[in-house]
């Protein structure tokens, strides 16, 4: 025991010690944000502190011998509002790389003076706008460095925490996972999570690399004219550019997954960044006697080549492979059984690939894009998991969606107007072949059939062409008090029946910001927008070949949000707002009537079935968000949002959304130590999820065919689970060597053991020995469960996630 005590202390001592003198270096470039011109001469230093440096003739600056630790970077230029980057962490393994724009500083407003403040607010999108930076996301306790998970930690995002709270279903204030759409530097990426549901967004773990981020943000419930398809929320990532002078990288190794991420010059114009990520969660869940085996691979690059003075070219991709299966558990379970009869096997693939071209034109700038992505999903169910007998299948999907999308915007400003407009153009293919059993033929003790079978059985392959423009407009009135932003915004499609009439989605929004002092501004924005269906409904096809959702209309949501923002420090905001979302053309299923808001999300396809565009929704509440940057070593956030979430199906009647939570509440607190330590804990609390209860007569005909039970439709959301709480927390430790650094870190998911509820799982008796099925009468099970003894599974255990891991910067 002495000896172990000695060692644990030399080892504590050695790594006080080795990081002693070690210093690493930051580089990058300053521009106008406007016209993306190079600033010579801009000043970067490093608060409190004496370093720091200039802007050379090609805009760019370099620091060298940095003490490690953390730092806020300030950067200044006559004529232009100061910036502030925050909490960056300056090790000696890798160079931190950085494009800044500045915005050309405001004059005088009259009696009131607005001061530079390190809270810089859109003037495009002055509402409703979050952002977190690649130290926030790598840091983020339980976040495991899941860019994914880690933004549900921001103010009115929610996630799914009663079906699966191991998904990434990002909820923004009561809309749908679907309601989303994601862009990295100016490319669309419709698919960023591994296993994904094809239809939506959600899957239980992010694709995207957070060492490839320079921040995230997000604009809800206020997103500009230039992104089509957003009802909810638009999520834009802007990726680092790969440092110039030397290769470098970093290794990750977790409890999960190994990565590998390089960056470096490719030419003396051309960096690169790239990486290739492999999980091993298929052994791990073998070792602990889980029965579901996940194992994925995930790929991306990034290259960026200044062709001139004037003109940059940038080029990415981001691809994963998803395989999900099943193995034999060594000791069997109700709760194992289950798992391996209701799921699927899933084999899916995806990419992402375009090239953006930016050139600087007089006034302003412009941005030209081309890109492909695809998604290729395969799904595979069977009965009683006979995955080897073909006359046992229930499920087979088969399906392809591919996008290629050209899109131009021209970004220009006359005097204090700012002005943009551009368009899009995408050729779609989608193609699907769906087998689906919905129930056997059921028959009686005499052979008749009481139910007879049913079966979804099409294949449909279409294309057709999308196309929008946009236009928006702002600046500032009254001695730059008042800010004022105009768009507005039309798309147009050739395969549903109206849908080449620019009119049914004419979209016009509009902004305001009003300073009242110096630290207090007053916001609203209201809005319309517009969302064509998902290809997996406009594709479906009836058993008679027939395209029976042609008739489907762009779903609509109306947008209005009022707030007020305070800036009592220059590092802390505070601010208030509420909102309200009105939901038409949303759509309804036929089979059951209830809308497909209300029928959640999981890991099968959404909204592959016939719907009619009458459904009805509103979403509304309030939200309240306080945030303290990087000060005096120590960083928070807090937020809490109620909301109400409520959508209609063919009968008219509002009732609670898949997404209906209420309460949602997120606090984060990280404090810095000296040598190279930090800590942070989450905390997070959502209101119990609304659920239906199970048909019993339906479920007991139908759960040997499906191995699920059926719902209620007539009490559907009726129920509530209990809120959903989870405290985690994360410890880091780095080391820093000459020219590497070794980030050692330990997360916590669920400390404190919280037993969350989950939707009851319906399911029949087993045996004692778990041989076979119980029953009533001691007899074979009957393939109408009529002497079945049905039981609902109830999660009851707390499960606590520790992470240990490392990244070595090399």
């Amino acid at each position: 025991m002495n000896k172990l005590v000695t060692t644990l202390v030399v080892i504590l001592f050695w790594m006080q010690a080795v990081g002693q003198g070690k210093t690493g270096q930051i580089s990058g470039v300053v521009k106008d944000k406007n016209s993306q011109e190079l600033l010579v001469g801009a000043s970067v230093g490093l608060e409190g502190t004496t370093i720091g440096a200039l802007t050379d003739a090609d805009g760019k600056f370099k620091i060298q011998g940095i003490p490690v630790k953390s730092y806020n970077i300030k950067i200044n230029y006559v004529g232009y509002k100061p910036a502030t980057l925050f909490n960056v962490v300056i090790t000696s393994g890798n160079i931190q790389t950085f494009s800044i724009e500045l915005e050309p500083e405001s004059k005088a407003l009259g009696e009131v003076v607005v001061k530079t403040r390190k809270f810089i607010k859109q003037s495009e999108t002055p509402l409703s706008i979050q952002s977190m930076t690649t130290e926030e996301i790598r840091s983020n306790p339980g976040g495991n460095f899941d860019i994914s998970r880690v933004i549900q930690a921001l103010p009115g995002v929610g996630g799914n925490t009663g079906g699966a709270s191991f998904r990434n279903d990002i909820i923004i204030r009561g809309g749908g996972p679907n309601e989303n759409v994601f862009y990295l530097d100016g490319i669309e990426i419709p698919v960023i999570n591994h296993f994904t549901t094809q239809g939506s967004s959600g899957g239980p773990q992010g694709i995207l690399n957070v060492s490839f981020i320079e921040d995230v943000t997000l604009s809800s419930s206020s997103f500009g004219a230039r992104y089509d398809n957003p009802l909810s929320s638009v999520f834009t990532f802007r990726q680092k550019n790969g440092n110039n002078e030397r290769l470098q990288g970093n290794i990750r190794l977790s409890g999960s997954e190994f990565g590998l991420t390089m960056d470096g010059p490719l030419t003396k114009k051309t960096t690169f960044l790239a990486s290739a990520r492999r999980s091993y969660l298929q052994f791990l869940f073998s070792a602990l006697d889980i029965p579901i085996r996940p194992n994925y691979w995930d790929f991306q690059y990034k290259t960026t080549t200044t062709i001139n003075e004037k003109t940059t070219l940038t080029t990415l991709g981001v691809g994963a492979i998803d395989e999900f299966k099943f193995g034999v558990p060594k000791e069997s379970s109700p709760d194992k059984e289950y798992a391996i009869r209701s799921a699927h096997l899933i084999n899916q693939w995806s990419y992402t690939m375009g090239a953006v071209l930016k050139r600087r034109i007089n006034k302003g700038y412009m941005n030209i894009s081309a890109s492909r992505n695809m998604l290729n999903n395969t799904q595979d169910g069977f009965e009683d998991a006979k995955y080897d007998d073909e006359s046992r299948r229930t499920l087979k999907i088969r399906s392809q969606e591919m996008e290629n999308k050209f899109r131009i915007d021209v970004n220009k400003y006359l005097g204090k107007w700012k002005y943009a407009y551009g368009g899009m153009f995408q050729y779609v293919k989608y193609n699907n072949q769906t087998l689906a059993k919905i129930r056997n033929a059921v028959t009686d003790s005499l052979g008749q059939v009481i139910q007879p079978a049913r079966f979804i059985d099409f294949s449909s392959a279409i294309e057709f062409f999308k196309m929008g423009a946009f236009a928006e407009a702002n600046r500032k009135f009254f001695d730059d008090r008042l800010g004022v932003n105009l768009g507005v915004r039309m798309d147009m499609n050739t395969f549903t029946k109206d849908g080449m009439n620019p009119l049914q989605t004419l979209s016009p929004r509009l902004s305001l910001n009003y300073a009242l002092t110096e630290n207090w501004s007053l916001n609203f924005t209201t809005g319309r927008y517009y969302k064509i269906p998902p290809y997996t409904t406009l594709g479906f096809r009836d058993n008679t070949g027939a395209f029976v959702n042609k008739n489907n209309s762009y779903i609509r949501a109306d947008h209005i949000v009022a707030g007020i923002e305070f800036l009592p420090a220059p590092a802390t905001r505070i601010t208030v707002e509420g909102f309200f979302k009105s939901y038409s053309n949303y759509p309804v299923s036929i089979r059951n009537g209830i809308s497909l808001a209300n029928d959640g999300a999981g890991f099968n396809v959404f909204g592959n079935e016939a719907v009619e565009s009458n459904g009805k929704g509103q979403a509304y509440g309030f939200e309240v968000f306080f945030q303290q940057k990087l000060t005096k070593n120590i960083f928070a956030t807090v937020s809490y949002t109620w909301f109400k979430s409520e959508f209609s199906g063919r009968d008219g009647k509002m009732v609670p959304s898949a997404w209906d939570n209420r309460h949602l509440v997120s606090a984060i607190m990280g404090y810095k130590f000296k040598r190279g330590w930090e800590i942070g804990a989450k905390y997070r609390l959502a209101g119990g999820s609304p659920y239906s209860p199970f048909n019993e007569n339906e479920s007991r005909l139908n759960y040997l065919t499906t191995g699920n039970g059926i719902i209620d439709y007539t009490a559907l959301n009726t129920l509530r689970l209990k809120p959903f709480t989870q405290f985690d927390i994360r410890i880091d430790k780095k080391i820093n060597f000459k020219n590497k650094t070794l980030d050692i870190f330990l997360d916590i998911q669920n400390l404190f053991a919280k037993v969350n509820d989950q939707y009851p799982n319906y399911t029949f008796r087993r045996t004692a020995d778990n041989s076979g099925w119980a029953t009533t009468d001691g007899q074979s099970i009957k393939t109408d469960g009529s002497n079945a003894i049905p039981i609902l599974l109830y999660n009851e255990d707390a499960v606590v996630l520790p992470t240990f891991g490392f990244i070595l910067e090399f």
